[in-house]
């Protein structure tokens, strides 16, 4: 009986083979030929980068590496003076990874992707440990829909009427006028050269103008009083008639005697 059922299985094993005699071939020539690989296949994990700046879209979040089964993900990081996290390492042990697509589904901000690329192997297990430049540089190739939610600029705000009033109401200065209030004033030559003639003119401004009149009294001060001359002291002569008095009469008897001698 054993034998019966092994030989119905055989036939059944090249009825099958028989089938695709005629057909093309299933299998390819690798690494000649090379599958290609599905989008939402599970590759292996690389790291993401901006299109326009390239730098690394990771945030230091650490939910990738909490979301990690098998802690085959580390990433140490740092705040900076702002009390941002700076991203400092990120390691991926590939020895570790199951491949499950948690870590990529648990980013917000499009950080990691499962990668359409199966060919790492390698002789030492150490090589499968890969960190963040060598999983930068292997994702640069990748691409990805950038689904981050990036902040929109504030608008700005509405002009109030008065405001546009006022605006319009100010007309605008010509060139000319700009030109004049930039340049700074020129001293005259004349007063420059003649600095002399500007004091004197200074000092006649301030004569002519009239200065308010002060009504704050002065005290008067007392006067001492001299004592009485003592009767020793001789009385003081008259002073001598001087002789431009006398000069008149002398010059009316000379006319006099001109008179007479004419006559």
């Amino acid at each position: 009986m054993d034998l019966i059922s092994h030989i119905k299985n055989l036939l059944l094993g090249l009825g099958i083979a028989g089938k695709h005699l005629g057909r093309h071939a299933i299998t390819i020539q690798y690494p000649e030929q090379r599958y290609d690989i599905p989008e939402r296949s599970r590759g292996i994990v690389v790291l993401l980068s901006d299109k326009k700046t390239g730098e690394l879209n990771c945030t230091a979040c650490d939910l990738c590496m909490r979301a990690c089964p098998t802690a085959a993900i580390r990433i140490d990081s740092h705040r900076d003076e702002n009390k941002r996290k700076v991203l400092d390492q990120f390691i991926v042990d590939n020895g570790l990874c199951c491949f499950c697509g948690l870590c990529e589904e648990a980013c917000n901000f499009c950080a990691l992707k499962m990668a359409t690329k199966y060919e790492f192997s390698c002789l030492d297990k150490d090589d499968l440990t890969w960190d963040m430049k060598k999983l930068q540089e292997v994702g640069l190739d990748v691409d990805y829909v950038d689904t981050r939610k990036k902040k929109k600029p504030k608008p700005a705000k509405p002009v109030s009427d008065k405001a546009a009033s006022t605006k319009s109401a100010v007309p605008a200065k010509d060139d000319t006028e700009t030109a004049a209030e930039e340049k700074p004033p020129i001293a005259d030559e004349t007063v420059a050269d003649k600095p002399a003639d500007s004091a004197s003119e200074a000092a006649d401004t301030a004569v002519a103008e009239p200065q308010p009149a002060t009504d704050v009294t002065t005290p008067t001060e007392p006067t001492e009083e001299k004592p009485p001359a003592s009767p020793e002291v001789p009385a003081e002569t008259p002073a001598e008639v001087p002789e431009e008095k006398a000069a008149p009469k002398t010059e009316d008897k000379k006319e006099g005697d001109q008179t007479d001698a004419s006559a």
